[in-house]
């Protein structure tokens, strides 16, 4: 059994996994599920791009994505899970769920309340090197707001590729390194609006789109859609936009490159 949060302990020679970031999730942990605690913001952002991922993953998936369970049949990981804020909904809607996370403690309060609520999602500790390595693949890998985070960007993004099937997908959400998102998920979020705690966020971590596009080619993952996520400051509520300035959502395909530019909300 793994020692919670100590990342040493997944004896790998390298480690996609940052320490310092795994140590101040786990910290916080306990605030995941509450809607105006230290993670609000992300329970403002998490019903835009819920919405857009049950909109979307059907299509991408082939699959009808109709009924109460849209998203029966579809085999899905949640990498970077968190205590379950997306995965948790995505299985409600019927998809057959694994959420990992470097943090033992993200995934104990993951599993309660799942547990709690009567959903089934299959958490484990354990980064996505030590899943792609197991040999399990998937439909569908979600990375939501995770690259951001992690000490050794292109092992995670080959591990994440990994784990996409033949024709499946990738979707990462991330900051996009620009001065607006320095002005809004830095300045604004953490220190005047106070939407985050403060330090969340280092500006010098957040990975462009381009960037994304580039690390992934050689992966065969290829760009099919790229949309943005905007706060309306009066009303407090994030929408999807065609501008991924600040935050933004990828989404790729495993296979010959789809020679359509990326499709862009």
């Amino acid at each position: 059994m793994l020692r919670k949060d100590v990342i040493t302990d997944f004896k790998l020679d390298r480690c996609s996994a940052s320490s310092e970031e795994v140590a101040r999730f786990s910290a916080l942990a306990h605030e995941w599920w509450k809607p105006n605690g230290a993670f609000k913001v992300v329970h403002r952002f998490n019903a835009a791009r819920l919405a857009y991922l049950t909109a979307r993953l059907p299509e991408w998936t082939g699959l009808d994505g109709g009924g109460e369970r849209p998203l029966a049949g579809l085999r899905l990981v949640d990498v970077g899970c968190a205590a379950g804020l997306v995965a948790e909904p995505l299985a409600a809607l019927g998809a057959d769920v694994v959420g990992i996370d470097a943090s033992g403690r993200n995934i104990e309060i993951a599993r309660g309340h799942a547990r709690a609520g009567g959903v089934a999602v299959d958490y484990r500790h354990m980064l996505p090197e030590q899943l792609a390595e197991s040999g399990e693949r998937f439909d569908v890998v979600l990375s939501l707001e995770v690259v951001e985070h992690v000490g050794d960007v292109p092992l995670f993004l080959a591990a994440c590729a990994e784990l996409v099937r033949s024709d499946g997908v990738l979707v990462i959400a991330t900051l996009n390194r620009t001065a607006k998102s320095f002005l809004f998920g830095i300045v604004g979020a953490e220190y005047v609006l106070r939407l985050l705690p403060r330090g969340t966020h280092d500006w010098r971590k957040f990975i462009r789109p381009e960037e994304l596009r580039t690390e992934l080619a050689p992966h065969g993952l290829h760009e099919m859609e790229l949309a943005g996520m905007a706060l309306n400051l009066l009303t407090g509520k994030f929408k999807m936009t065609g501008n991924p300035s600040v935050n933004f959502i990828q989404a790729f395909r495993r296979g010959a490159d789809l020679d359509t530019g990326g499709r862009n909300l």
